[in-house]
């Protein structure tokens, strides 16, 4: 793999690795207080100028590794996801910003049951379809991404417009795009700290943003006010290699890393 990110030793073996590509990302604005359940012990909302964001994204799995090894059949599929996004004082000083994701759809059955087990991430497995350029790199035009469920396609879409940026410092575009932790509640109440790595992506301003779902079927009553508006602001980013670490258990103390000294 020629992109190793942030000085990491290349002797590391990571849980995964993979392509993420032509992510189609609509926020909306949400009250705290239908977030804060969904809070991982350890960890707080992370707000943008005062305002509680979750994101319906749609990306392309390409050249997916688990612990270096491609499973035939599982290295291109794509992924639809509801987070919200979260933050936690680690130890050292270092502000953590993550997402918690309220449901994950996949193509691949296997892939579900993998992240189930090992992350006790809320994945499901669906048939699925998208319309996106063939090729990893190639400019995204219309994007969409389906799935089906009780008997009818549903719909993640946008269109890019204009040329790709850098997010500005500060901005929602870079808030959204960069939290580079994943934090999972367990089944016994506590929770788990993965990272997540990848440059910095480039943006485009999205038009057209259609979300067309039963919003409660899929990730609950509480989400169909806010997701049955129209998205508070649309992008769509290149993406780029990532890598996945292993997840770690946070001890209670203090939301510190079980087993761990300061990162």
């Amino acid at each position: 793999m020629a992109w190793w990110p942030f000085g990491r030793a290349k002797h590391e073996t990571p849980f995964l690795t993979a392509q993420w590509r032509h992510l189609v990302m609509l926020n909306y604005e949400v009250d705290a207080d239908v977030l804060t359940p969904l809070v991982p012990a350890g960890t707080e909302l992370d707000l943008w100028q005062g305002r509680a964001l979750v994101s319906v994204v749609g990306f392309r799995f390409l050249d997916t590794r688990v612990l270096g090894a491609a499973i035939p059949r599982h290295r291109a599929f794509d992924e639809v996801n509801l987070r919200l996004y979260v933050r936690r004082d680690a130890p050292g000083g270092q502000t953590r910003r993550g997402v918690v994701f309220v449901r994950e759809l996949v193509s691949r059955a296997a892939v579900a049951l993998v992240a189930r087990l090992a992350y006790n991430e809320p994945y499901r497995a669906l048939r699925m379809r998208s319309v996106t350029p063939h090729g990893a790199t190639e400019p995204p035009g219309r994007l969409a991404y389906e799935w089906r469920i009780g008997g009818a396609w549903e719909t993640l879409a946008a269109t890019a417009v204009g040329t790709p940026a850098q997010p500005e410092p500060g901005s929602e575009a870079a808030f959204i795009t960069r939290h580079h932790w994943g934090y999972t509640r367990q089944r016994d109440g506590g929770t788990v700290e993965y990272e997540v790595e990848h440059p910095p992506w480039r943006t485009w301003t999205a038009a057209g943003a259609t979300l067309t779902m039963d919003v409660g079927r899929l990730y609950g009553r509480v989400f169909t006010p806010a997701l049955s508006r129209a998205p508070a602001s649309a992008l769509i980013a290149d993406g780029s290699p990532v890598i996945v670490h292993a997840p770690r258990r946070l001890s209670a103390a203090r939301g510190a890393v079980a087993g761990a000294g300061a990162p």
